[in-house]
């Protein structure tokens, strides 16, 4: 049927309209990507923060204990300029302290000028707690207070202990949420033509093939992946050479190096070329990264 002039140019119209609706997709598509990724790098910093503010916390927490468990004991300071110094250096720890448990930082240059703050403190307080330690000595009821602040310290350093765990538990948290993720892993046997042998024996190639999902927490860049591949007997296969992962020295069969951008790699595949006759029975194999064991499977392979 031959097209009039009016429906050649609905055709043309419609399909501009579908250009413009396709790009409008990808468009969104791309900002919604890149959306999701700040979110997330928002998200780590500011765990970060939450975590620096609940350590200063604590540290400031002891600090104003020692200064109030020695505030009964300045009777013994006999010079009014120490005495004022001790009260101001007092008050702004108070100030301080109040600062971190009732406002949320909200950037590295505060965390930073507090710390820097807390290490002038307690370099004030050894100074008054010397002095006042100098002048205890000569009373026997002096020395006994110190023991009771002794205690209360103690008890004090267990609670700032525990806040410690639970920032330890925090920053592990936060380790785990940047560890690459392995889906979807196989193991083949090849022919010398690239395609699939049924038969492990006559395999001349193994294929190792996964999949890498999309995860923003990781920090993108160069991954190099090892991957192990041990036989029926519990033999490595390979041996190419080591790396390093908890401070030891572990053979892999093959590695592969890959550029990753926080987006999904599916079908990465590492091949290690047969040098020996391969058993029947029950393959590991282990894909390793970034200080990490990704996964683990077991694969068995029929006579």
């Amino acid at each position: 049927m031959k097209l009039t002039p009016k429906n050649k140019n609905i055709a043309v119209i419609a399909g501009i309209v579908g250009v413009l609706a396709l790009m409008s997709f990808l468009i969104f598509t791309t900002l919604e990507t890149k959306r999701q990724f700040e979110e997330a790098t928002a998200v780590n910093e500011q765990l970060k923060l939450q975590n620096d503010q609940l350590s200063l916390a604590g540290e400031y927490e002891q600090l104003n204990s020692q200064f109030k468990n020695y505030e009964s004991q300045t009777q013994y300071i006999n010079n009014d300029s120490i005495l004022i110094k001790y009260g101001e250096a007092k008050e702004k720890v108070e100030k301080l302290l109040t600062e971190l448990k009732t406002q949320k930082i909200t950037s590295q240059r505060r965390i930073k000028q507090l710390q820097d703050e807390i290490k002038t403190l307690k370099s004030l307080m050894r100074h008054y707690v010397e002095i006042i330690d100098s002048l205890g000595k000569e009373n026997a009821g002096l020395r006994a207070e110190n023991e009771v602040i002794r205690q209360k310290n103690q008890q004090l350093t267990s609670q700032v202990d525990k806040v410690s765990a639970q920032n330890e538990t925090l920053s592990q948290r936060m380790t785990l949420a940047e560890k690459l993720n392995v889906s979807a892993l196989t193991l083949t046997p090849l022919k010398s033509n690239g395609k699939q042998e049924k038969r492990v024996s006559k395999a001349k190639q193994l294929r190792v093939t996964f999949t890498i999902p999309q995860n923003n927490s990781t920090p993108v860049g160069e991954k190099t992946l090892y991957v192990r591949i041990t036989n029926p007997e519990g033999t490595l296969l390979g041996g190419n050479g080591k790396y390093d992962i908890e401070g030891s020295k572990v053979a892999y069969t093959e590695r592969k190096t890959i550029e990753y951008d926080g987006q999904e790699i599916s079908g990465i595949s590492i091949y290690w070329n047969v040098n020996s006759v391969l058993n029947p029975g029950q393959y590991t194999v282990e894909v390793f990264a970034d200080n990490y064991r990704l996964i683990s499977r077991k694969f068995t392979f029929e006579k």
